[in-house]
């Protein structure tokens, strides 16, 4: 058990609103009643609490964990980073699950309906738990942008869904990541709802030619933090205190 205390309260001006009407799904998410700001229970400061006895040796590994006849099509990339927390402190232990669409756009999911092709070779989803120093890495294909029936012609840049669990339930975050000089994200109507620009940019992972690996993969460095003023945006949602 990890003794968190009491967090800080969540910045409403800092974090995107419920509703917004560009983002047209947010008009039935958002919240039709004034919200309410409760004490943490035992329970949300103390779990949920992951062991490193779930993840298997290529759940981080999303080039080769649903690979059956060869690598999956696309630019072969890094993503790593830390975990913090509202203090800068790192967070070791958490869960990271991460999900995104092939080179292609095109997501695994049998809801799915854009007309780009299936990777065979290419799942599209993973797992890792951050080190005593809150680090985290995982090898991927860099995803494709995609269309979505938002508006007339809205596309999604490029990006990657995370989930992360951090050791409480209100450092529970789910968010996306973006990627350094795409223009698409200037575009984006679910970015857009995000209020400052310095938030935005925190989304967006940096290309780092120093832990590039020469001939296989470019790298891009993200940290996320769980709390306090500067934490990695949620997605458009009024979540915890």
């Amino acid at each position: 058990m990890v003794d968190q205390g009491t967090f800080y309260q969540r910045d409403r001006s800092w974090h995107p609103p419920a509703f917004s009407a560009p983002y047209k799904t947010t008009v039935l998410r958002s919240p039709q009643q004034p919200l309410l700001s409760l004490e943490n229970t035992i329970s949300e400061l103390t779990g949920p609490v992951f062991g490193h006895d779930k993840i298997g040796p290529l759940d981080n590994d999303l080039i080769r964990n649903y690979a059956k006849t060869g690598d999956p099509i696309g630019q072969r990339i890094v993503v790593y980073g830390r975990v913090l927390d509202e203090n800068a402190r790192p967070v070791p232990g958490a869960l990271l699950e991460f999900w995104q669409a092939n080179a292609g756009g095109r997501y695994r999911h049998k809801k799915e309906t854009y007309l780009a092709a299936i990777d065979p070779n290419f799942g599209g989803c993973g797992r890792a738990i951050t080190d005593e120093d809150g680090r985290f890495w995982f090898r991927t294909i860099k995803p494709g942008a995609y269309p979505w029936p938002n508006g007339v012609n809205d596309w999604r840049p490029a990006h990657i869904h995370f989930s992360v669990f951090g050791h409480a339930f209100a450092q529970r975050l789910i968010t996306q990541m973006y990627f350094e000089g795409d223009p698409m994200i200037w575009q984006d109507p679910i970015v857009a709802t995000i209020p400052d620009k310095t938030a935005i940019e925190q989304l967006v992972a940096a290309l780092d030619r120093e832990n590039t690996l020469p001939m296989d993969s470019l790298a891009y460095k993200f940290d996320i933090v769980l709390r306090g003023r500067r934490s990695t945006m949620f997605e458009n949602r009024m979540e915890g205190n």
